[in-house]
């Protein structure tokens, strides 16, 4: 019997590596810090072990333990507050911002668009340019 606080109890057939790897997750990306730090201190080795598997398995860069703090505790951007003013608000105020971004992404679709009408009128205006004047040959025949 375990006396660690898992979020879901662990079952039998987990080896201890994946018990300790679970309740080192719940606790979030700050043990994985203090457990780093304390085995450089008592002994190198162990510190450096995990070191590369918190980069090897991105433990160091993701947010992942925020995200499952926050997702066990039911937060969600769409979830009901249970204040039906602010979930209207909240409702439009997302309507609004999703507007806001597919009428900046197409603002910045046509920006790219006429550049590149730009860029290509002016290739086509200077070749055009090439191809009217000839170059001047020299004369070998004086």
């Amino acid at each position: 019997m375990t006396t660690l606080s898992d979020p879901a109890p662990a079952s039998h057939n987990q080896g201890w590596f994946s018990r300790s790897e679970a309740w080192m997750d719940s606790k979030g990306k700050g043990a994985w810090i203090a457990a780093m730090v304390l085995g450089f201190v008592f002994f190198w080795p162990v510190g450096l072990a995990l070191l590369f598997y918190m980069i090897w398995s991105k433990r160091m860069f993701n947010k992942s333990c925020n995200h499952r703090r926050h997702s066990r505790h039911g937060f969600s951007a769409m979830s009901s507050t249970g204040n039906s003013a602010f979930d209207a608000y909240k409702t439009d105020t997302l309507r609004r911002l999703e507007e806001e971004q597919s009428n900046f992404e197409d603002f910045l679709r046509r920006l790219r668009e006429s550049k590149d009408k730009a860029e290509f009128d002016q290739f086509m205006d200077d070749r055009a340019k090439q191809t009217a004047a000839p170059e001047p040959r020299e004369d070998t025949s004086a």
